[in-house]
């Protein structure tokens, strides 16, 4: 799963885990010891918050690694470095040199982790991240400022309009309600059915292959 912040990744992923029977992992917010810190002095706890959010994916992705059965994961190692780490770092909260130092560490892990088999990225604007932020009620994420989530998204486009790395699902999520109505939830587990089939297709040995 990818989606910016407020896009409804995590109560998607746990709604799928269940519908599917999928093993879900979640990102680490409210033991994070360095979120709140975050939101009240960006510049002051950027590189602290990146490192730990992107070795607790890497932790995520071995766990995922070892687990026989289907996993979902609610936010993408790629986000870390893609997405939040390089907007931190367009915005001078990460300095030149702390952002090298991120992106060798990323570098190091990514030979040791696998693309997800299908990539679900939720699309949201401004206004639907700030009122799905404001009904969950985080008193850290109230300050969050509206130009820093359309930076995110910004972010996010350049990368999803680019990633390769396996197959992709972008579903628009500004007028779904897919918790509070089971129609759209449907919608989007049909769009999921169908693109699961397609990779299952895809797989499938041609005539001639052993």
């Amino acid at each position: 799963m990818a989606g910016n912040i407020g896009a409804g990744k995590t109560t998607l992923t746990t709604l799928l885990a269940r519908h599917y029977n999928w093993k879900a992992e979640y990102e680490v917010v409210d033991p994070n010891p360095y979120l709140e810190d975050f939101y009240n002095d960006m510049q002051r706890w950027a590189f602290h918050l990146q490192v730990y959010f992107l070795n607790s994916r890497f932790q995520q992705l071995s766990r995922i690694a070892e687990n026989k059965g289907p996993s979902i994961q609610d936010r993408t190692i790629y986000e870390d470095a893609y997405i939040f780490a390089a907007n931190l770092h367009k915005t001078g909260l990460l300095s030149d040199r702390e952002y090298e130092t991120y992106l060798s560490v990323f570098e190091s892990m990514l030979p040791f982790t696998k693309a997800p088999d299908l990539l679900i990225y939720l699309r949201a604007e401004v206004p639907k991240l700030k009122r799905q932020i404001r009904n969950r009620g985080r008193a850290f994420e109230k300050s969050i400022p509206a130009d820093y989530l359309e930076n995110l998204n910004l972010f996010y486009e350049e990368w999803i309009s680019r990633y390769n790395s396996g197959a992709l699902l972008i579903i628009d999520v500004n007028e779904l309600d897919f918790t509070g109505k089971p129609d759209d939830f449907a919608f989007i587990t049909g769009k999921i059915d169908r693109k699961l089939q397609q990779i299952t297709e895809n797989n499938q040995p041609s005539a001639g292959e052993f």
